[in-house]
C-alpha cells in the first residue's frame, strides 16, 4: 500500500494488531480516493477471518442480519471469525446503526467502517466507543507519482499494454492536481492514455494538454456540509485575525472554488470586522457589510470582488478584540447578579410615586460632557472596555482618562505631553 505511512508504521495499532491476529472493530476515515477499500481488503488478507464486503449504499438491516447470522454458522461450525467491511457507514441511518451495535458488541463478525465523514457528527455514540479510529489522509504528490508509474508498468492490471510514453511532466501534473485522490490520477492516466492516438510500432504519447483535458480541471476537496467547509472558514478567519492578506485571499478563492455560499463568507467577514478589528479601525466594518450588501447586489462571480476587497481591508487593518472582550465582560457581570434597575435620572421617565430625578442634559455644559453617574443606583463605576494598543485606541484612552480626571488635558496617560496634540495631520488615523 502506498501512502499512509503513521497507520501502517512498524509499532503502530494497527501493526500490532495485525501480526497478533487480533483485529479489533475500526472505523477508517479519509476523503475519497485515500485507500480506504484498498486498506481494508490487506487487513482481510492477513487475518485468518473470513472477510464479507457490503456497501451502505445498497445494504439494510436485513443485509447486515443475513452477515451475521452466517458469521454465527461460520464460528460454531469452522471455528471462523468474520471480517464485515461497510464501506460508506454514514449512510446507514440511526437504527441500521442501532442494529449492528450488538453483533459488533459480542463479537459475532469485527466490524471494519469506512466514511469520508466525520464520524463524531454521523456515527452514533455507542457504536463510535466500540470502535477504534484510524485516519487516513490525503496521499502526497510523491505517493501518487508512484502509484502512476506503477500502472504504466503493469501489463495485467495496468496500461503497460497499451505502450504508454508519459513524460515525468506530465506524472507529475496529475499527481499534483488529482488532490491527493488515488482514484482520481489512475482515473484521469487511464483516460489521457486510451485518448492518445497510437503510434505505428502502437506507442502512445501522452501530451500534457491531454492530462489536462483528462482532469479537466485540479478538482477541489471541499464539501460545504463537511469538516473542508469548517476548517477553511476557519483557515480563513484566521489569517485575517494574523494580518495575512494573501493567505486570507487564498483560502477565499478555495471556498469560491469549492461553491461555497457568498452570504455565509460575507458574514464571517462582517463578524471578523466588529470582534477581531473593532475599534481600531471602524471603518472595517462599514465596509464588511458594504461587500455583504455587493454580495445580495450583484451575486457572484462579481461579487468575488468586494468580498476580495473586503478580505483584504481587514487581514491588513489594525487589530483589536476591545469591543469584544467589553461585551462578554458585561454580560457575565449580568447573568451572574441580573440586570439591576436604572436609576431614576436616566429612567424614561417619572414613575407615580417617585419624585422626578433630575438628569443633566451633557449638551448644555462646556464640550457636551458633564460629571454625573450612569451606573445603577448605588452601583460604583466598572471599566469592561480597555482600549488596544493602536493608534485609534491610544486617542480614545487619552480622552476617556482626561473625562475621568486621571490626567490633564493634553497630557499622555504616562504623564508625558501629547505628541499628537501639536502634529499637522488634524487628528487623523496613518
Amino acid at each position: 500500500m502506498v501512502g499512509q505511512t503513521e497507520v501502517l508504521r512498524e509499532g503502530s495499532m494497527l501493526r500490532r494488531a495485525l501480526a497478533a491476529d487480533r483485529l479489533p472493530s475500526l472505523l477508517l476515515v479519509g476523503p475519497a480516493g485515500t485507500g480506504k477499500t484498498t486498506l481494508a481488503r490487506i487487513i482481510a488478507s492477513l487475518s485468518s477471518s473470513h472477510f464479507v464486503q457490503l456497501s451502505a449504499v445498497e445494504a439494510g438491516v436485513k443485509d447486515i442480519r443475513e452477515a451475521a447470522a452466517a458469521a454465527r454458522d461460520r464460528r460454531g461450525l469452522h471455528d471462523v471469525g468474520t471480517v464485515v467491511f461497510l464501506d460508506e457507514i454514514h449512510r446507514l441511518n440511526k437504527a441500521q446503526q442501532d442494529y449492528l451495535l450488538p453483533h459488533v458488541e459480542d463479537g459475532t463478525f469485527t466490524l471494519i467502517g469506512a466514511t469520508t465523514e466525520n464520524p463524531f457528527f454521523s456515527i452514533i455514540r455507542p457504536l463510535l466507543s466500540r470502535c477504534r479510529l484510524v485516519t487516513l489522509k490525503p496521499l502526497t504528490p510523491d505517493d501518487l507519482q508512484v502509484l502512476l508509474r506503477r500502472a504504466l508498468a503493469d501489463e495485467k492490471r495496468g496500461l503497460a499494454y497499451l505502450k504508454p510514453q508519459v513524460p515525468d511532466e506530465v506524472i507529475a501534473y496529475i499527481a499534483e492536481s488529482a488532490g491527493g485522490d488515488a482514484r482520481l490520477s489512475l482515473g484521469a492516466l487511464e483516460v489521457a492514455v486510451q485518448s492518445a492516438s497510437p503510434e505505428d510500432d502502437g506507442s502512445r504519447a501522452v501530451t500534457l494538454e491531454l492530462a489536462k483535458m483528462a482532469l479537466d480541471r485540479p478538482v477541489q476537496k471541499y464539501d460545504r456540509a463537511g469538516d473542508e467547509h469548517y476548517d477553511t472558514i476557519s483557515a480563513f478567519i484566521k489569517s485575517i485575525r494574523g494580518s495575512d492578506p494573501d493567505a486570507a485571499i487564498y483560502w477565499l478563492a478555495k471556498m469560491l472554488e469549492g461553491g461555497e455560499d457568498a452570504r455565509f463568507i460575507a458574514r464571517r467577514l462582517v463578524i471578523a470586522a466588529a470582534e477581531d478589528i473593532g475599534m481600531a479601525d471602524p471603518t472595517a466594518l462599514r465596509l464588511a457589510v458594504a461587500a455583504a450588501d455587493a454580495v445580495e447586489y450583484v451575486g457572484l462571480p462579481e461579487a468575488q470582488i468586494p468580498l476580495a476587497q473586503a478580505t483584504i481591508h481587514l487581514a491588513a487593518a489594525p487589530k483589536s478584540n476591545s469591543a469584544y472582550q467589553a461585551i462578554n465582560a458585561a454580560r457575565e457581570d449580568v447573568r451572574r447578579e441580573g440586570g439591576k434597575k436604572a436609576p431614576g435620572h436616566l429612567a424614561g421617565g417619572p414613575r407615580a410615586g417617585e419624585e422626578k430625578a433630575k438628569y443633566l442634559y451633557p449638551h448644555d455644559f462646556p464640550g457636551g460632557w458633564v460629571r454625573q453617574s450612569y451606573w445603577p443606583a448605588g452601583e460604583p463605576a466598572r471599566q469592561y472596555y480597555e482600549p488596544g494598543d493602536n493608534l485609534r485606541e491610544r486617542r480614545i484612552a487619552q480622552r476617556l482618562a482626561e473625562l475621568r480626571g486621571e490626567i490633564a488635558p493634553g497630557e499622555t496617560p504616562d504623564g508625558e505631553p501629547d505628541a499628537d496634540a501639536t502634529d499637522d495631520s488634524g487628528g487623523r488615523d496613518t
